[in-house]
């Protein structure tokens, strides 16, 4: 015979983590978990099976509607979606001279959803993600990301917090030795890359001369600005823009 008052128990601490779980600070502890978080290599095996482009937005809005968003479903949503062209194409535009971010879905300011299009021999610049996730999957053609040691940062928890109080003070430049890199990886059709800012810097470049390709990046929190370094270590903040949205080609002033 169950006990009553171990059952009253259980239900109040239940009561008390779902009290907990409304009251959590979304973008606050999606930022808390990049300090742990390092990717699936696979899909859940019991997770569910994303078939189209529209079913892994929808399915992204659910995971964002609570309070606690379980990241690794998230990994495994973007995992799960395989490309389809028809899906996605209108959503890709190329720019002759640069990669462009294209807006598929905003995420109700929760997170972002991106296509990227990338012309022969594109790169980004070596940046960071602002504290967030980054989910980069290829759609179309193979991407190379470089991996850099993040300059200058700290490890344990303590000093993290003091590292941002620190940043919060100081703009531009900061001294360090040159970039070291760490990782160079090859992401083919259908894989997805993670990475946070507490495993590290990245460029991703399209190493053909003869074939486009084009990636879909979940960002969550969303940003508007980032970091980006130089060779040296040296660091400038960057305007984040969209070169469409929803399709759409943006003015300058819808940037």
């Amino acid at each position: 015979m169950v006990n009553q008052s171990t059952c009253k128990m259980a239900l109040s601490k239940i009561d008390a983590i779902d009290t907990d779980i409304e009251h959590i600070d979304q973008e606050k502890y999606l930022r808390q978990a990049t300090q742990y978080y390092c990717a699936l290599e696979k899909p859940l095996k019991y997770g569910p099976v994303v078939e189209t482009l529209p079913d892994l937005i929808s399915a992204l809005h659910r995971e964002f509607e609570s309070n606690y968003v379980n990241i690794e479903m998230v990994n495994h949503l973007m995992l799960s979606y395989k490309s389809n062209p028809k899906e996605w194409r209108k959503y890709a535009k190329f720019d002759r001279y640069t990669y462009t971010r294209n807006l598929v879905d905003a995420g109700n300011g929760k997170f972002n959803l991106l296509i990227l299009c990338w012309g022969e021999g594109h790169s980004s610049s070596v940046h960071d993600h602002a504290d967030s996730h980054c989910f980069m999957k290829m759609l179309k053609g193979e991407l190379r990301e470089k991996r850099y040691r993040y300059p200058n940062r700290p490890t344990s928890s303590e000093d993290q917090q003091q590292h941002h109080q620190q940043q919060q003070h100081e703009h531009g430049e900061i001294n360090d030795h040159e970039l070291q890199e760490i990782g160079d990886t090859p992401i083919p059709v259908n894989d997805v890359a993670y990475i946070n800012d507490n495993l590290g810097l990245h460029r991703v470049e399209n190493p053909s001369h003869a074939d486009t390709a084009v990636s879909l990046h979940l960002y969550c929190p969303p940003f508007d600005t980032c970091s980006i370094f130089q060779d040296n270590g040296k660091k400038a903040t960057a305007k984040v823009t969209f070169w469409s949205k929803y399709g759409v080609r943006t003015k300058p002033t819808e940037q």
